[in-house]
């Protein structure tokens, strides 16, 4: 552009006094240091994962559970629930919620189940669960800290074992006896220590629903009980978040495994009934009923387990309904039945106790069923406030889990965009 001179001749161009020539000479100085100086990143948010074993979707509400009702109208719910994974079982379930892989591509494909090579596992056996050969997959707290950040685990399924030789910082061993308030202070203890050695990412599991509804029914005044015990809890680190002024800076999931169903007084099927000890080894028992048969009984086996029964059906493993995604893995027998909704499988042997008790609850029935649908309610700076969710698969959770966190997931069988519309835009 030509310019002109003070006399508006062109062939003058105007002549700019020293004075601004060494001002403009350091404002780009300045300029270029700002521009090279590190911007301070806005604090990473927390993540907290929180697992009511057993809690109804339906069990959310005021009068029941007030903090995580308070939770779910400030952030996001799924008002019909959360479909687990086949089996309908905690430990299947819960190690699905943390890789995205279904039981059948993890490998716990039953809270009791056998291996060729391991042997027997079942979730009473803490050298089993601490072994961490039983465990596929690399759950969300391995990723973490294989980023260079730290993780602590208040009793998740496989939070026991070194997976891919790596533990989280900080873990706990099972141990049933902590109350619901322990746990919850023990949390708390972990988000408050310095920002150096502070979590990124946290489990807190609370168990005590899921017991009170296995040995008095879903609605018992016990199950009632347990709901308001582990809502407190709950309010406790809440409050604590709160009072600190890391509650806006966190995100919260909370999630169950599954429901619960109700089980009346006098629905079990004998599984001696059904076939002997010397024609089939039953891996496992109740919801979920699974056989070996024994060498030289596999016909037999097979013409008395196969097909549908009174209060049950069972199939080859390889022709199970697809809907499941299960049935590949080598460590499911070869035979797998499903009890009807309100049934139970169980040994002679503990017949006559059970004819001692009144109604109890369950669950390991068909995920579809309304009442195995697990809870989901989350809130946080990622969330957007008051939003709902149609019913999903669980294994939409762990790529949430990972982009909340901000870290690469590994291969899964999960839904990165299920929550795409109630996530704030970045």
């Amino acid at each position: 552009m030509t310019m002109l001179g003070q006399s508006g001749d062109p062939m003058h161009p105007q002549v700019r006094p020293p004075n601004f020539l060494r001002f403009l000479s350091m404002a780009c100085l300045l300029l270029a240091g700002c521009a090279n100086q590190p911007r301070t990143p806005p604090p990473r948010s927390l993540l907290l994962l929180i697992s009511v074993d057993g809690l109804r979707t339906h069990d959310v509400t005021p009068q029941l559970l007030p903090n995580v009702s308070r939770l779910a109208a400030d952030g996001v719910r799924a008002i019909d629930g959360m479909r687990p994974s086949y089996p309908s079982l905690t430990f299947p379930n819960h190690y699905t919620l943390v890789t995205g892989l279904r039981p059948d591509h993890h490998g716990i494909i039953q809270n009791t189940m056998h291996d060729t090579v391991l042997g027997d596992f079942k979730v009473s056996d803490e050298k089993a669960v601490s072994d961490s050969r039983w465990w596929g997959g690399e759950p969300v707290w391995v990723s973490v800290e294989k980023a260079g950040l730290h993780s602590a685990t208040m009793y998740w399924p496989g939070s026991q074992a070194a997976i891919t030789g790596v533990r989280p910082s900080q873990w706990r061993p099972y141990d049933k006896s902590t109350s619901a308030n322990a746990r919850a202070d023990t949390v708390n203890a972990w988000l408050e220590e310095p920002a150096a050695t502070r979590p990124a990412f946290v489990t807190l599991y609370f168990d005590e629903v899921d017991e009170a509804e296995h040995d008095h029914g879903p609605g018992s005044p016990e199950a009632v009980d347990a709901l308001h015990e582990v809502d407190a809890a709950i309010g406790r680190v809440i409050d604590t978040l709160r009072a600190r002024g890391q509650l806006d800076h966190t995100n919260i999931v909370l999630v169950s495994d599954h429901g619960f169903a109700k089980v009346p007084k006098g629905q079990v099927v004998i599984v001696e009934d059904v076939v002997s000890k010397a024609e089939a080894k039953a891996v496992s028992l109740g919801q979920v009923p699974e056989f070996a048969p024994n060498p030289g009984f596999e016909a037999v086996s097979e013409r008395k387990l196969l097909g549908r029964h009174d209060h049950f059906e069972c199939w080859k493993k390889d022709a199970l309904p697809a809907r499941w995604h299960y049935g590949s893995n080598p460590r499911i027998p070869p035979i797998v039945c499903q009890m009807d909704e309100g049934w139970d499988m169980i040994a002679r042997s503990s017949a006559d106790k059970r004819a001692s008790e009144g109604d109890r609850g369950s669950h390991g029935f068909d995920p579809a069923l309304p009442s195995m649908r697990a809870t989901f309610v989350a809130r946080g700076p990622a969330f957007t406030r008051g939003a709902t969710l149609p019913v999903f698969d669980n294994v939409d959770v762990y790529p949430l889990l990972m982009r909340l966190l901000g870290l690469k997931p590994r291969p899964n069988d999960g839904d990165a965009h299920t929550f795409d519309r109630v996530l704030q835009p970045r």
